[in-house]
C-alpha cells in the first residue's frame, strides 16, 4: 500500500515549454504559474529509479569489507539513509519559488557567493559523478558485448562509453518532462530485475555472519562513522532536489513533495543497499559485479547487466540535468540543453582517461570523501534557511542578479551564509578521516571520521546566529 501522503488537487495538462518527447526550454530562470503542472506523487519515481542501483549494492558490500557485522551493517545503512529527509526539506523550495536549487541558494550565499558555492557543491561534484557512474556502467556494458561474442578492444571501448553517454544525455538535454515520463517505466523494469536478483543472493546468505575480526570498542565506533557518510553521501550530494520540483503548482503541498522525494531515495536505496550487504556475507565484494554473476544462472546475466546499466543512465541523466544548470548559474550563459552536453564531455573525457589511460577514479574518489565535509554543511544552511523564511522565496528576485537585487546583499556576497559554510567546512576538515587525509581531531578520536555531524552542526548553529535575513510573515506569499 502507498504511504499516505497529502497531494494536490487536479493540475492542468502541461504547457509546451515542459513536454515530454521535446527539449525543455527553461533553464534557471523562473517558472511562471500558468506553466506549472504535474503531482507531487511524480517525484517518487525520479528519485527511486536512480536508486535501484547497482552502486548500492558496491556500498553494501563496502560495509561489510570494513569490518562491520551483518546487523551492524544494516543498522548503518538505514542511519546514512535518513539523510534523505534534507534531499526532501530542499525539495519543497522549488514550487515555492519555482525556479532550481541552484537560484534558490542565492538567498543564503548572495547572488556571487553562490557562484563560488555551486562551482564547488553542484557542477564539480556533478562532473566527478558523472564519471564514476559511467565507469561502472561501462564495466557492465564491456561484459555484455564479451558475451555477445564482441572483443572489447580500445575502439569497442570507447564506442559503448560514448554510447552509454548519447543515450544519458538525450534525456537530460529533453529535460524535465522526459523524466519524469521515462522513470516510472525505468522504476518498474529495474525493481524487477533487482527482485529476481533478491531471490538469489537470498539463497546465499549467512545471516549469523560475524566478521573474522570483530572490531569493538574505538574500532568499532570508527567503522561505523565512516560507513555512515558513506552511505550519506548520496543523498548529500543531491542538494538540487529543487530542480525536479520547480514545476509543480505553487498550491502543491509542501508535506507531499518532501514525502515523495524523500520516499524516492530512501526506499530503493535501503533496499538495495542491505541487498549489498546480505549477498557480502556470502560473496567477495570486492569485485561485486564478478562476485554476483557467480550466484546467477546464465539465462539472467544479460538482465543482471543490462539493469546495471540502465541505473547508470537514470543516475547520470539527472546529474547532467543538474550539472547543466549548475553551470549556467555560476555565469556561463549558454542554453541549459547545451551546457547539458559541455558537462557530459567533460564526464566523458574523465571516462574515457579512467578506463583506457590511467587508474583516475581512485584519485575522483578520494576527492568526494573529503567533499562530504563541504555538502553536508551546504544542505544544512539550505535546510535551515527554508525552515527559517518558512519557505517564502520570491522567484523573480531570486533571478535578479543585479546589484538592486534584494539578493546582492555586501558585494554581492550573504556573509552570514559564506562564513557558516566555511567555518563548518573546516572544522569538519579537522574530523575527517579519509584515504588522502587523516586531520587532527579524527586522529585524536582514534580514527572516527565525525566531519558528518560536526559539519552539520557548525553550519547549522552558525548560520543562524549570524543570519539578518527579514523572516517572512506566515501569511505572506510569494507574487
Amino acid at each position: 500500500m502507498a504511504p499516505t501522503i497529502p497531494d494536490d488537487p487536479e493540475p492542468a495538462p502541461p504547457p509546451p515549454a515542459d513536454q515530454a518527447g521535446r527539449v525543455e526550454t527553461h533553464g534557471i530562470d523562473f517558472i511562471p504559474d500558468d506553466e506549472r503542472h504535474g503531482h507531487a506523487r511524480e517525484l517518487f519515481a525520479v528519485w527511486a529509479a536512480p536508486n535501484v542501483s547497482y552502486l548500492s549494492l558496491v556500498i553494501g558490500g563496502a560495509l561489510i569489507l570494513m569490518g562491520l557485522g551483518l546487523w551492524q551493517a544494516l543498522g548503518v545503512i538505514v542511519a546514512g539513509n535518513l539523510f534523505w529527509a534534507f534531499v526532501g526539506l530542499v525539495a519543497v523550495s522549488g514550487p515555492a519559488s519555482g525556479t532550481p536549487s541552484q537560484v534558490v541558494m542565492r538567498a543564503m550565499f548572495g547572488v556571487l557567493g553562490n557562484r563560488a558555492n555551486i562551482a564547488l557543491t553542484g557542477w564539480f561534484v556533478s562532473v566527478c559523478y558523472l564519471a564514476l557512474s559511467w565507469a561502472a556502467a561501462s564495466l557492465a556494458a564491456f561484459s555484455l558485448a564479451a558475451r555477445a561474442g564482441i572483443a572489447p578492444s580500445t575502439g569497442v571501448k570507447v564506442v559503448i562509453i560514448v554510447a552509454l553517454a548519447a543515450a544519458t544525455l538525450a534525456i537530460s538535454v529533453y529535460g524535465h518532462a522526459t523524466i519524469v515520463k521515462l522513470y516510472l517505466p525505468f522504476t518498474l523494469a529495474l525493481t524487477a530485475v533487482f527482485i529476481v536478483l533478491a531471490g538469489y543472493v537470498l539463497g546465499h546468505v549467512d545471516w549469523g555472519y560475524e566478521p573474522q575480526h570483530p572490531l569493538n570498542g574505538v574500532e568499532l565506533w570508527s567503522a561505523v562513522m565512516a560507513g555512515t557518510t558513506l552511505v550519506a553521501s548520496a543523498p548529500l550530494s543531491y542538494s538540487n532536489s529543487a530542480d525536479f520540483a520547480r514545476y509543480l503548482p505553487r498550491t502543491t503541498s509542501p508535506g507531499a513533495v518532501a514525502g515523495w522525494t524523500a520516499l524516492g531515495g530512501f526506499v530503493p536505496s535501503v533496499l538495495f543497499t542491505a541487498l549489498g550487504a546480505l549477498a557480502a556475507t556470502a560473496l567477495d565484494m570486492h569485485d561485486p559485479q564478478t562476485a554476483l554473476e557467480t550466484i546467477l544462472p546464465t539465462w539472467f546475466k544479460p538482465a543482471f547487466l543490462l539493469a546495471v546499466i540502465l541505473g547508470a543512465v537514470c543516475n547520470n541523466a539527472l546529474t547532467a540535468y543538474s550539472s547543466g544548470l549548475a553551470l549556467q548559474s555560476i555565469g556561463v550563459r549558454i542554453r541549459r540543453s547545451r551546457s547539458v552536453i559541455l558537462d557530459g564531455t567533460l564526464g566523458v573525457a574523465m571516462t574515457l582517461y579512467a578506463l583506457l589511460v590511467s587508474d583516475f577514479l581512485d584519485t575522483v574518489s578520494n576527492i568526494l570523501e573529503i567533499m562530504v565535509a563541504l555538502l553536508g554543511p551546504s544542505i544544512a544552511i539550505y535546510a535551515v534557511d527554508i525552515l527559517w523564511r518558512r519557505n517564502r522565496y520570491d522567484g523573480r528576485e531570486l533571478t535578479d542578479e543585479s546589484r538592486d537585487s534584494p539578493f546582492w546583499y555586501t558585494g554581492g556576497v550573504n556573509w552570514a551564509g559564506a562564513i557558516a559554510l566555511l567555518t563548518a567546512f573546516a572544522v569538519a576538515f579537522l574530523c575527517s578521516d579519509t584515504h588522502l587525509y587523516t586531520g587532527p581531531i579524527a586522529r585524536a578520536a582514534g580514527g572516527a571520521d565525525l566531519s558528518l555531524p560536526v559539519g552539520i552542526v557548525v553550519a547549522a548553529g552558525l548560520y543562524l546566529a549570524l543570519t539578518r535575513a527579514p523572516r517572512p510573515e506566515r501569511d505572506s506569499v510569494s507574487p
